[in-house]
């Protein structure tokens, strides 16, 4: 069959099945559960108005439950036991727990992405506000926003192989057609380096994808937050003589601060949850491990299912606190 074809059958099953079970659940709601008729039609409709919007939101949770609840819980059991030689899974308490924090691969992991929560966060947000306060102040700002919002459309792989051209690195006396060793040597350096496998600084190279693809991202968001502050404040400080570096910091900068937190917390979980770029640029080699490419080594190459969801929940417990903040701050700034 044309896919084509297909796509257009699965939208019209899907849309039809929802439209069919609204209908039909409320046919069976009104007219089987709780007919609107004979002695008891006041409490049978009260009964039927109450049950209705849960009855509405099923599919939803259903749907939530499965995709997500589930996976929750079997990444939890996984990680209390452990693969038994003929099939099945025994208990074992806390011990793939025990196990990871004996590793010193996963306490470099831990130790990047706290270098990582430290540095993009910051770097991306503290651009893109920039980046927002200067493209108002131009004629073809919404130019220089469409540039600087670019990379947000690519993927993180794409990133990736774009920035390993940047580092790229060829042999000395060879014509050099990575931006960063063309510069070095430009600049005097003696020979090409592999900037990737330089222990340490190579973790910033990594995280400037980072902060080139979520920079973007901030500017639009705080550019918004910065129109919407009102004029009568900054007219009041210009006639109070406060300089242009006065007005930022003390009347703008202080309105928007609640934008400015829920952007950072946004970035924040990205960074947690942070694989592809390590993936594809050096597989977590050289020192730079992070908790989700430690839990894929751990799931699909050690086979180790027990040791891999341990990780995968640290990766959750360290994500949730930071999600519902965020969530907490955009509800505040809604309200």
């Amino acid at each position: 069959m044309h896919p084509a074809l297909q796509g257009v059958i699965t939208i019209i099953v899907g849309v039809g099945g929802c439209v069919g079970y609204f209908y039909f659940a409320n046919q069976f709601l009104d007219r089987v559960l709780f007919p609107a008729k004979g002695p008891n039609i006041s409490r049978n409709i009260n009964r039927a108005n109450m049950i209705r919007p849960w009855l509405f939101l099923f599919p939803a949770l259903a749907a939530l439950g499965l995709y997500l609840a589930y996976p929750v819980w079997e990444t939890l059991r996984l990680s209390l036991t452990e693969r038994v030689p003929g099939g099945g899974y025994a208990f074992v308490g806390l011990d793939n727990y025990s196990q990871m924090m004996d590793e010193p691969k996963f306490w470099e992991a831990l130790r990047n992405n706290m270098l990582w929560l430290i540095v993009v966060p910051a770097f991306s947000t503290a651009f893109g506000l920039l980046a927002a306060q200067l493209t108002d102040r131009i004629s073809w700002g919404n130019l220089a926003k469409s540039i600087i919002f670019m990379p947000m459309a690519i993927s993180f792989v794409g990133a990736a192989v774009i920035w390993k051209l940047v580092y790229d690195q060829r042999p000395l006396g060879q014509e050099q057609i990575g931006v960063l060793n063309a510069l070095y040597l430009w600049v005097g350096g003696e020979q090409p380096q592999s900037w990737l496998t330089i222990p340490f600084w190579n973790n910033f190279f990594l995280m400037a994808v980072l902060v080139w693809i979520q920079t973007g991202f901030a500017m639009v968001i705080l550019s918004a937050a910065l129109r919407g502050i009102p004029e009568e404040t900054i007219e009041a400080a210009i006639i109070d003589g406060a300089n242009p570096f006065q007005i930022f910091f003390k009347i703008k900068v202080p309105q928007i601060m609640g934008t400015i937190v829920v952007v950072w917390t946004t970035i924040t979980i990205v960074v947690l949850k942070i694989f592809d770029i390590v993936f594809a640029m050096t597989n977590g080699q050289w020192e730079t491990q992070v908790l989700a490419n430690y839990m894929y080594d751990k799931l699909f190459r050690a086979n180790d299912w027990g040791v891999g969801s341990a990780a995968a929940m640290v990766i959750m417990l360290l994500v949730t606190p930071i999600l519902v903040w965020n969530v907490y701050n955009a509800r505040k700034e809604m309200r």
